[in-house]
């Protein structure tokens, strides 16, 4: 009856190990998770902020190229200087609103 009671003590003190481990490497990799989705946040941020970047750098090459493109019909007429600043506020306003998207506003924590 001795033995008994010592084999079934053993296997109740593993079970009392296993569950105890059980738990440990279920909060490690509750950890590595949440590390995990933070990269992934922070990684999501950045391509946003490039992406926003690069729209408004895609902006300015435009608008660029659309005041040094010379138009055969226009050429030989002087353009209005109204016309030039309308056209340069519109490229301005663009790149603006291109850097004041919402992506780039406060950020909700």
């Amino acid at each position: 009856m001795f033995g008994k009671n010592s084999r079934i003590k053993a296997l109740e003190t593993r079970k009392q190990l296993l569950i105890a481990e059980s738990d440990l490497n279920r909060a490690q990799l509750l950890q590595a998770w949440q590390a995990m989705a933070g990269e992934v946040h922070a990684l999501a941020r950045h391509a946003k902020t490039i992406s926003a970047v690069a729209s408004a750098a895609g902006l300015l090459v435009a608008g660029v190229s659309s005041f040094r493109r010379q138009k055969p019909a226009a050429a030989a007429e002087k353009t209005s200087w109204w016309r030039t600043i309308l056209e340069g506020a519109g490229l301005a306003t663009s790149i603006w609103s291109a850097f004041r998207s919402k992506d780039h506003g406060p950020q909700d924590k």
